[in-house]
């Protein structure tokens, strides 16, 4: 006779009926003592020691102050809970709707030559002369074909380099075919360049405002900062990003040029100076980033000159600057800040490629290079640069959409990123926030999930976070925060 190995079913279920289940949730000790306790959709409450242990004993009682926040927010269900399961489902579809998607974001290296020498360069640029390191048009074809055999509905074609301008036909050979293609697939089709501005013209303009181009460029502050941080050989890399970015703004509008920043060792003395900069300047958004460890980063020991705790003493002070500014009328918006926000506050998810789980390598985005090889994500690209190519998925001229991704690089790194299982992350009370990053991973540690007390990664967003929630229980700065997710 065979016999069970499980109790029958009622002896797994619970009574409702004078108290109430707990549904999944994990938490979180904040560094200042107090706990964040998350659910898998995001929702998120802070409460003192005393309070999680009392809700895990089933102690916390109706008419207790935390009770209906807890229900609300799905960390509880009692009997008048009848379509708890069903929204909160609802809520996790919405969450990973970007999976869904998939590739929206489709970047085209069609350079790599470039007139700057950066001290933290993410790649192996070319001198301008070098011309053999250009994407041909027999390229650009084939990785168009390959970006509309996505079944995304959005579709962004992101123009790097190198210093893209110095092959600005390819990009306009490229928009004006995407913008032929897509005559018969109606997709929600968007262009952004991403450059010095050095060779910003007038051609460039008209051609970006008759194609609704937008422009994205790197400040890393004041004159001073910026120069010293990416030289240029007249020494005029400052006059020059400053002049490009005021003529795009005249000509096609505010809206339409952004810049970002990375944040050197001698950025670390200056976050206020490095805001007014962009406050100076007329920008509504900055980007307050950390050394990438690929390229000249590493060659010139770039990321070995400041720690996390360095980084987040500059980001805590810049990000408070910024909330200040906001508060006295100036709109200003820190982007890593807001997309977290909006996994923390909503239940979409920016599709952001270094926050999702799985990881956003290639589901995300897809990296065509100039010789038509194909990576999984635009650091891939920089690790090939620097000689290693786990990450290249395949090339436009020999493999089809399908063999590239079905490729066993992707399929593995993408089975072994996702947050739910993996150590230390399947238990972090912020794993609903934070994401995968394994080419980051592998480029630091050698492994694609990574030791998570070593990694910078992990720490960044940790501490991010844990900074952002205490920042929300400030009545006046939850008011800014709020408004940069609606925005």
């Amino acid at each position: 006779m065979l016999s069970s190995k499980f109790d029958a079913q009622e002896c797994y279920e619970e009574s409702l009926a004078s108290g109430y289940q707990l549904l999944p949730m994990k938490f979180h000790r904040m560094k200042r003592g107090d706990y964040v306790i998350t659910n898998m959709v995001g929702e998120h409450m802070v409460v003192a020691r005393g309070v999680l242990q009392s809700l895990v004993d089933g102690e916390i009682r109706p008419d207790d102050t935390y009770y209906n926040d807890l229900k609300s927010k799905h960390f509880i269900l009692d009997s008048d809970s009848n379509s708890a399961i069903d929204l909160l489902a609802l809520k996790y579809r919405t969450k990973q709707h970007t999976v869904a998607r998939f590739t929206a974001l489709h970047i085209f290296v069609v350079s790599l030559r470039c007139d700057y020498s950066c001290q933290y360069c993410q790649v192996s640029r070319r001198m301008e002369a070098e011309d053999a390191f250009d994407m041909d048009e027999e390229t650009a074809l084939k990785s168009l074909d390959l970006v509309f055999r996505s079944p995304s509905g959005a579709i962004k074609i992101e123009f790097q380099g190198g210093e893209p301008l110095l092959n600005f036909p390819i990009i306009k050979f490229i928009v004006e075919n995407a913008e032929k293609i897509n005559q018969g697939q109606r997709r929600d089709l968007q262009f952004v360049i991403t450059t010095n501005l050095t060779y910003l013209d007038e051609d460039v303009i008209r051609f970006c405002e008759a194609h609704s181009i937008h422009l994205s460029t790197s400040l890393d502050g004041p004159e001073f900062l910026h120069n010293k941080n990416r030289p240029r050989p007249n020494k005029d890399g400052y006059k020059k990003t400053i002049e490009g970015i005021k003529a795009v703004q005249n000509s096609l509008g505010v809206d339409r040029v952004s810049a970002l920043m990375t944040t050197t060792e001698e950025s670390l003395k200056s976050p206020i100076e490095v805001v007014n900069e962009y406050v100076r300047n007329n920008l509504n958004s900055i980007f307050l980033r950390p050394i990438s460890p690929y390229g000249f980063a590493i060659k010139t020991k770039q990321l070995q000159k400041y720690n996390i705790d360095h980084w987040m003493k500059f980001y805590r002070d810049g990000l408070d600057y910024i909330l200040e500014l906001n508060q006295s009328g100036y709109f200003l918006v820190e982007q890593y800040t807001s997309i977290l926000l909006r996994k923390i506050l909503t239940p979409s998810n920016s599709g952001y490629v270094d926050l999702q789980s799985p990881a956003g390598i290639g589901i995300s985005a897809l990296v065509y290079n100039f010789d038509g090889d194909v990576y999984a994500s635009d650091e891939a690209r920089m690790l090939k640069e620097m000689g290693d190519d786990k990450f290249r998925l395949g090339s436009v001229h020999h493999n089809t959409y399908e063999e590239i991704m079905l490729a066993d690089t992707l399929l593995d790194a993408l089975e072994e990123s996702l947050t739910d299982s993996v150590p230390m992350c399947s238990d972090c009370g912020l794993q609903p926030y934070c994401g995968a990053d394994p080419v980051y991973h592998y480029a630091t540690q050698g492994d694609v999930v990574g030791k998570k007390p070593l990694s910078f990664f992990c720490n960044k967003n940790t501490s991010i976070i844990e900074h952002i929630i205490g920042l929300l229980e400030d009545p006046k700065k939850r008011k800014v925060l709020e408004g940069w997710v609606r925005c």
